[in-house]
């Protein structure tokens, strides 16, 4: 849904670099692994948050509640 503040198991803030990671790794333009090591997340924790992570609110938003 909405990208998490913090990872789960580390605490870290990883939504501050989420917009960066898109930015550059829409259209293969980067390597995903590249721009999470230029971003300063090298945790493995941190990076399957950022990699699991499915932009699902514009699905949902479609259906009234």
């Amino acid at each position: 849904m909405i990208i998490p503040v913090r990872c789960f198991s580390c605490g870290k803030l990883v939504s501050e670099v989420f917009e960066e990671y898109v930015k550059r790794t829409q259209n293969n333009k980067e390597k995903p692994e590249k721009v999470l090591d230029d971003l300063g997340i090298t945790r493995y924790c941190c990076r399957r948050t950022i990699f699991s992570h499915v932009e699902a609110i514009d699905d949902i938003m479609k259906y009234k509640i």
